[in-house]
C-alpha cells in the first residue's frame, strides 16, 4: 500500500475583500506535496492575490488558510538589497535563524545551484534583470522550503533567463519541495505544471490535473482562455 498524500497546504473558503469589493471567492483547496502546482487564469483574475493570500502575507476576509510547512515566496520584481550576491542570501539565513557558522556552506551551495558563484561578490543592484531573479531563486532555495511560493517568476525573463529559472525550479522540486507557482505563459505551464488551478474574477473554476486541464478543459472560459479569447 502506498503512503497516504501529505497535504502541503489547505484553503477552507478563504475570501478576500479591498475597497468594498469581493475579489477572492470563497477558495478551497488542499494542496498535496509533491505535484507543481501552476495558477491559471486571465489578467485580473485573482492568481497574485491568492498566492499572497496562501503565504500569509494578506490575511482572509473570511475563511482559512492552514500551512505548517517551512515557506519562501519569489516574486516577479525581487528586493535586492544593496550588498554583495552572497550577502543577500546570507542576511536572508540571518534573519531566518540560520546560525552563523552554518551560513557560508549554505550561501555557495544555493549560488552554485543557479550558476551564480562566480559572481557572489558583485553588487546585486548591479545584475541583470535574470541575474537578480535567480539570486532571488537562490536567496529562497537557501531556506530549505518545503513549500516555495513564486509569482509569474519569468514575466520579465528573455528566453535564456527563462530557460535558466525554469531548470532552478525543477531543481528546486526534485529535492522535494512543494512548487506553487502562478504564471501567464501558457507554455511554461504545459512545461511544469502536474496540477493546474484554474481562476476566473476571483473564483476557482477548475483544479486537477495538469493533462486533464490542457486536453479537456471543463469550463466554458477555460476552454476560451486556451484558445487566447480575452476574458472579461
Amino acid at each position: 500500500m502506498s503512503a497516504p498524500s501529505i497535504l502541503a497546504l489547505t484553503l477552507d473558503g478563504v475570501c478576500f475583500d479591498a475597497g468594498g469589493e469581493r475579489l477572492i471567492h470563497g477558495i478551497s483547496h488542499d494542496f498535496i506535496s509533491g505535484p507543481r502546482t501552476v495558477i491559471l487564469g486571465p489578467n485580473g483574475a485573482g492568481k497574485s492575490l491568492l498566492l499572497r493570500l496562501c503565504h500569509g502575507l494578506l490575511t482572509p476576509s473570511a475563511g482559512t488558510v492552514r500551512c505548517t510547512q517551512r515557506q519562501a515566496m519569489l516574486f516577479q520584481v525581487p528586493v535586492m538589497l544593496r550588498r554583495s550576491a552572497a550577502a543577500n542570501i546570507a542576511h536572508a539565513l540571518a534573519i531566518n535563524g540560520v546560525r552563523w557558522r552554518d551560513r557560508p556552506a549554505r550561501v555557495d551551495r544555493a549560488l552554485a545551484r543557479v550558476g551564480l558563484e562566480a559572481i557572489a561578490q558583485r553588487a546585486a543592484r548591479a545584475l541583470s534583470v535574470g541575474e537578480q531573479q535567480r539570486l532571488a531563486l537562490a536567496r529562497a532555495w537557501a531556506l530549505e522550503p518545503e513549500l516555495l511560493f513564486l509569482d509569474e517568476p519569468t514575466a520579465s525573463l528573455d528566453p535564456a533567463g527563462t530557460r535558466a529559472i525554469e531548470q532552478a525550479i525543477n531543481e528546486v522540486h526534485g529535492t522535494g519541495a512543494k512548487i506553487i507557482m502562478t504564471t501567464h505563459d501558457l507554455a511554461q505551464a504545459r512545461r511544469l505544471a502536474d496540477e493546474v488551478l484554474f481562476l476566473h474574477h476571483g473564483h476557482l473554476l477548475e483544479a486537477g490535473p495538469a493533462d486533464d486541464f490542457f486536453r479537456r478543459p471543463k469550463s466554458r472560459e477555460a476552454a476560451a482562455f486556451l484558445e487566447g479569447e480575452l476574458l472579461w
